[in-house]
């Protein structure tokens, strides 16, 4: 695979982003659009010609090399988990377009440049294989998102609130994160007498520190990824951000920017600091477990729907950071795959609470409900990605959470140690498992009284809405229906058949856990004179993979 393809990747939806930012307001919509969908183009390229047979490998290798004597090369590579989460980045690009056909009216212009800057800025992170790069594109998406929370959020007093909130958390955490990839280089350094900020030569520079080095280094990085997951406690911004942002920023928000919190937690606290990811993960999985069943219990007593699926999604991550905490292959594929489906499903919900607000101006479940009699259509799909969520089998729901506890009753050190069959080896066990599992079970609970009030029961409509009944159709219009099905496809293909996505993520996940199982990659740490990359993906071959 050619560099070109990720170059273009990050640079076609930016482009457009500008390109907008500098045309005409009333050709912003249109210009969106089609940006977003050529936005896709060079990604299809990108699952067509990755080599698969290859997939732990980091291709499409290349670097432009920026101040060499300080090691601020750019470098980009991406293996099959990147390629995924790209994908997904781009399938919801030309989504958030359509959801806000007729839900943004004003300022067009900058909401839909913003939108596409944010996804080449978001596939830039999952494309980056040197520390510049990818803290540039970490950090950046801070700002399209805090513009689209304050300018376009439902609440003009709490839309402020919510966007600085959100702004200070992740900007904290994430310049907490800076401070420790850049110990790891400064450590690099005084030991090659060179600057690099290759990352797969820091990870082999990190997995050569002491045990209180990996340590501070990895509650470093938690500081900024456990931030953007988010993790128990450090939560809180979450509800507000998804409930003041606009349909569009919430589904970007859930199916992909929180994702980057998970993401680093496989690609750099996995990697980089594996003897300490392995002492600290079932301190990280208790608060994993209480994030499950705290947020989930606090669903039961909200009464704005918007804010039922924000909780929800921290529940949901919960599983998801289980799943890598587990450190065995099972857990690790099921917290990917939970990577995937969760920006599926969660996304596709919030789409549907976006359609309601369009048509009642309002997402509160007391003045609002009944509407599977005004609104069969909605409600069928409201119905079906409800289900989803809660795990329903044969929905892509259902294996991700499956896998992620079934790898975690199974990583019990002392059981693999037995002799007994049915364990993989790992950090946690049955305990940590039977516990979230009660999370499922409060999750079914709050998602179907949901879907129930909303969908089912006497029609309830609010007093004012007789002002806005004739806005938009009492029913999902075709570019709607247009919108959800992809997602609603994505959701049975990938519950019946998972080996779609677990069958190209199996190399560098088998890579993964057996890095955190014996404190180091299977290749070794690599040395500054192997940080040079080759264009040819063949044949280049990264220690840390």
């Amino acid at each position: 695979m050619s560099p070109l393809w990720l170059i273009a990747m990050v640079l076609v939806p930016a482009a457009f982003g500008l390109i907008i930012a500098f045309g005409r307001e009333e050709n912003a919509r249109g210009t969106a659009l089609v940006g977003s969908f050529l936005s896709a183009i060079p990604v299809l390229g990108g699952l067509f010609l990755f080599d698969y047979s290859n997939a732990a490998a980091f291709q499409g290798r290349g670097t432009l090399s920026w101040i060499p004597e300080f090691g601020l090369d750019i470098s980009i590579g991406i293996d099959s988990v990147s390629l995924l989460l790209i994908a997904l980045s781009a399938l919801l690009g030309p989504i958030c377009v359509g959801a806000s056909w007729t839900a943004i009216k004003q300022r067009k212009r900058s909401f839909y440049a913003w939108l596409l800057i944010l996804q080449g800025a978001m596939i830039g992170v999952f494309c980056a294989r040197d520390l510049m790069l990818f803290y540039i594109c970490f950090e950046f998406t801070l700002l399209p998102m805090f513009v689209l929370i304050r300018q376009y959020g439902s609440d003009p007093e709490m839309r402020i609130r919510a966007a600085t909130k959100f702004f200070l958390y992740t900007f904290t955490g994430s310049l907490l994160t800076l401070a420790g990839l850049v110990y790891v280089a400064w450590i690099g350094a005084q030991q090659a007498g060179a600057w690099s900020l290759d990352i797969g030569y820091l990870t082999g520079v990190a997995q050569s520190m002491n045990a209180t080095q990996q340590s501070w280094v990895l509650a470093a990085l938690l500081a900024g990824f456990a931030v953007k997951v988010p993790l128990f406690p450090v939560h809180t911004w979450l509800p507000l951000a998804h409930t003041e942002a606009p349909t569009a920023g919430s589904v970007i928000l859930a199916g992909v920017l929180l994702k980057l919190g998970t993401y680093g937690f496989f690609r750099f606290a996995m990697m980089m600091t594996p003897g300490a990811f392995a002492e600290h993960a079932p301190m990280l999985a208790v608060l994993a477990i209480i994030g499950v069943i705290y947020a989930g219990l606090i669903c039961w007593v909200q009464t704005d729907v918007k804010k039922l699926v924000a909780y929800s999604s921290v529940s949901h991550l919960g599983f998801c950071v289980l799943g890598l905490l587990a450190a065995n292959r099972t857990g690790v594929n099921g917290s990917v795959l939970y990577m995937l489906s969760h920006g599926l499903s969660t996304g596709a919900l919030f789409l549907m609470i976006g359609f309601m607000y369009e048509r009642y101006h309002t997402r509160d479940m007391r003045q609002v409900g009944g509407l599977a009699s005004k609104m069969p259509v909605w409600a069928t799909f409201m119905v079906f990605f409800t289900m989803a969520s809660v795990g329903l089998p044969g929905l892509n729901g259902f294996p991700s959470e499956l896998l992620c506890l079934i790898g975690t009753f199974q990583s019990d050190a002392q059981w693999v140690a037995s002799g007994e069959p049915g364990a993989e080896g790992g950090l946690l066990g049955p305990w940590y498992a039977a516990i979230a599992a009660t999370g499922m079970i409060v999750a079914a609970i709050y998602l179907l009284y949901m879907v129930g009030k909303i969908c089912f029961g006497s029609l309830r409509e609010p007093e004012h809405h007789a002002e806005h009944e004739h806005e938009l159709p009492a029913d999902l219009t075709r570019r709607e229906i247009a919108v959800l099905v992809p997602l609603a496809v994505g959701c049975v293909f990938f519950g019946l058949y998972p080996k779609a996505l677990t069958d190209p993520i199996a190399a560098p996940v088998d890579v993964a856990v057996q890095t955190v199982l014996t404190g180091h990659t299977p290749d070794g740490p690599i040395t500054p004179a192997h940080t040079e990359p080759e264009h040819n993906a063949d044949t280049h071959t990264e220690g840390e993979h």
